[in-house]
């Protein structure tokens, strides 16, 4: 009997479906061309979505889908669907960047020489019976520089296409190095100097409420005389109006476009009126070997969440290779368990949380380890399901302020993660480390020195350091038929203040949590699960 449902809303190349088909833990089913009100409608006994660029993933088909687990975009461009949602809701988002790269970098290059030779043009004129060489003078692309806004993926294939056309290649990024840059061949630029120096100019970032528009009125100021522009990312990162105008008035030489913010695109629509444009029907991953790799590794990604857990190019998670996870999954399992440590011992809601990676652990990527953090925190105060995925949103939205810090310094435990947690009233701290490859250990709370394994029950005592307390809680638990399974024991200093880490086979009562406190010695008690 199957045990997930998954929906496919767009066409996926078939060995993409025999992918999914082939396991028998999988019921897939195949409806295309619904509207966002009819996906809506059908959304909720499903566990994933597999779509295209056509199906629109809305807020009310995000809240309609009370099953849903991943949404898996076969492509790169997710902005058909409301990340917000999915993200508060816990649901991963993935796509495919790998699949279409060369695909779309090599469309790019082809527009960029039939813009820069006025191909489509000519070819029409010739069509229609008029041999006009001299109306069809281009210009040569070596020498030329591009200006490539985006270093990712396919932007690179794209510097690396050009250089070997001779063109020198300038790029802006706000998150790749100079030195990585270099590495690549490409001059590293602002974007203000990028629009001032290139010949050509085409754009591979994302659309985002910081993308929208990048390229509008005032971008194109700043651009030479006679620029040719290409965008084959995503409709809308270029501002169509903004470049008609530009087109019209000669300061934009021409244009080519395979993506547009309306999109079929309508035959009235100025651009396609405006002067020197080439425009394509959204062709830049249309290739058979594409659409077969895209579907193949989007398949096998919704596979390995599903089945496996595993998490490959979520666009709401941070990146991890499969090694990169392998080496961290130990300080997620830590992470997770200091934070619902700490949720069970402080008496306040959180507002502020800070996680400090000690030895080793400084040299980790923090992302995926603060939301494990969070996730276990967070999981003791609210209703809602949390995981990776919307717990540092939650937290966000909940105004609890969340920081982190490394710290290399010599410790007696050489990977060690630190929870502070404070409230309106109190704050607490939680040490764990990682021994060996896999093993945890809880060492410290709140100043006092332990070396637990944080799984099962325990009770959690203060007291002051005066002989016959342990003596005390062994008759209490005792007289109730509680097996002690192991008893750890830290304090600030001889007859000073204690603290008694207790393990036992099953949860303690209340009210044996209340018997506990009569012992004379015993200022507090409480009783946590990990």
């Amino acid at each position: 009997m199957a045990t997930y449902r998954v929906l496919l809303s767009d066409a996926l190349a078939p060995q993409g479906t025999q992918a999914l088909r082939s396991h028998p833990e999988l019921e897939v089913e195949i409806r295309t061309g619904l509207g966002a009100r009819e996906l809506a409608e059908v959304i909720a006994p499903y566990h994933a979505l597999i779509i295209r660029s056509a199906t629109k993933v809305t807020r009310e088909v995000i809240e309609a889908a009370r099953n849903l687990k991943v949404v898996g975009r076969a492509g790169v461009g997710v902005d058909n669907v409301d990340l917000e949602s999915a993200t508060r809701r816990g649901i991963v988002v993935m796509n495919s960047p790998s699949g279409n790269t060369v695909t779309t970098a090599e469309h790019t290059i082809a527009m960029l020489l039939a813009l820069a030779r006025r191909i489509p043009a000519a070819d029409q004129a010739l069509r229609s019976g008029r041999w006009e060489r001299g109306k069809f003078t281009g210009v040569e692309v070596c020498n030329k520089v591009l200006g490539v806004i985006g270093l990712g993926n396919i932007g690179r294939v794209v510097a690396d296409r050009a250089m070997g056309l001779k063109m020198r290649v300038i790029g802006a990024d706000p998150i790749v190095t100079p030195e990585a840059a270099s590495k690549l061949g490409i001059e590293l630029v602002t974007l203000d100097e990028l629009l001032a120096r290139a010949d050509f100019i085409t754009v591979h970032t994302p659309l985002s409420p910081q993308t929208k528009g990048l390229i509008g009125d005032a971008a194109f100021a700043k651009m030479k005389p006679g620029v040719r522009v290409i965008n084959c990312a995503r409709g809308g990162i270029i501002d169509e109006q903004a470049l008609v105008r530009a087109l019209h008035e000669g300061k934009v030489a021409g244009a080519a476009l395979d993506v547009f913010t309306r999109e079929p695109l309508p035959a009235d629509d100025p651009l396609l009126a405006a002067p020197n444009v080439v425009a394509t029907p959204h062709l830049g991953a249309a290739t058979d070997e594409a659409q077969t790799q895209v579907a193949v590794d989007i398949a096998q990604q919704v596979v390995d969440y599903l089945l496996h857990g595993i998490v490959r190019h979520a666009v709401n998670l941070p990146a991890l290779s499969p090694k990169e996870l392998e080496a961290i999954k130990p300080h997620l399992r830590l992470a997770e368990k200091l934070g619902s440590l700490a949720a069970q011992l402080i008496k306040d809601a959180p507002e502020k949380v800070s996680i400090s990676f000690g030895g080793e652990a400084a040299n980790l990527n923090p992302e995926p380890i603060v939301a494990a953090a969070l996730k276990g925190l967070l999981s003791r105060f609210l209703e809602k399901t949390l995981n990776y995925v919307n717990a540092p949103f939650i937290a966000r939205e909940r105004g609890i302020k969340v920081t982190e810090s490394r710290s290399r310094e010599a410790t007696d435990y050489v990977d060690n993660l630190t929870l502070d947690v404070s409230g309106a009233g109190s704050s607490l701290r939680v040490t764990g480390a990682v021994v060996g490859s896999r093993g945890l250990r809880l060492i410290g709370i709140d100043g006092f020195h332990f070396e637990a394994v944080p799984e099962g029950h325990f009770l959690v005592l203060h007291n002051r350091d005066v002989p016959g307390v342990v003596g005390a809680i062994g008759t209490v638990l005792g007289g109730e038929g509680i097996n002690i399974a192991g008893l750890d024991l830290g304090r600030d200093r001889v007859g000073g203040m204690a603290m008694s880490l207790v393990s036992v086979d099953e949860p303690v009562s209340p009210e044996v949590i209340e018997r506990l406190k009569t012992i004379p010695a015993i200022t507090s008690a409480a009783t946590i699960s990990l």
